[in-house]
């Protein structure tokens, strides 16, 4: 199972992904200096729902190692999940910068947001696991390639 290398792109996923709930991706700047680092993770519960699954189903697809096709399935799915946090994170700065979503209690239209290393992680993310759906696929065909052969 260890041996695999998707299980290691599995595992940095599940890393990665566990950081993401701990730190914020997006720091929002105020004309007059104050500082925000509140568009964590946990601050609306469609992010909330997509960065905590994405570790989960990762972890959860190393150990379905036995039945490779159900992995890439669930792979494929992490990776739309990947994208879709991009995409809501993209959706609640626009939201915010405008003054249409309140954080904290305060609207901070007009607000400058200055994105962290955190920021790229769905994005790392999503490259891991295309690259482990990948090698999943190789073994696959490997597998077949080697029940045709007896």
């Amino acid at each position: 199972m260890i041996q695999r290398i998707q299980t290691l792109y599995l595992l940095l996923v599940v890393v990665l992904g566990t950081l993401l709930c701990f730190f914020s991706p997006i720091q929002f700047l105020m004309p007059e200096g104050t500082v925000y680092f509140s568009l964590q993770a946990f601050d609306k519960w469609p992010m909330v729902v997509i960065t905590v699954v994405v570790p989960v189903l990762a972890l959860v697809n190393i150990f379905l190692f036995k039945n490779r096709m159900l992995q890439a399935r669930l792979n494929v799915v992490n990776a739309i999940l990947c994208l879709g946090q991009c995409a809501l994170l993209a959706l609640y700065v626009t939201f915010v910068v405008k003054g249409y979503e309140p954080i904290n209690g305060m609207i901070l239209g007009g607000a400058e947001w200055y994105p962290s290393v955190w920021a790229a992680i769905p994005l790392v993310n999503l490259v891991l696991l295309m690259m482990a759906t990948r090698r999943i696929l190789k073994d696959e065909a490997l597998v077949r390639a080697a029940d045709r052969l007896r």
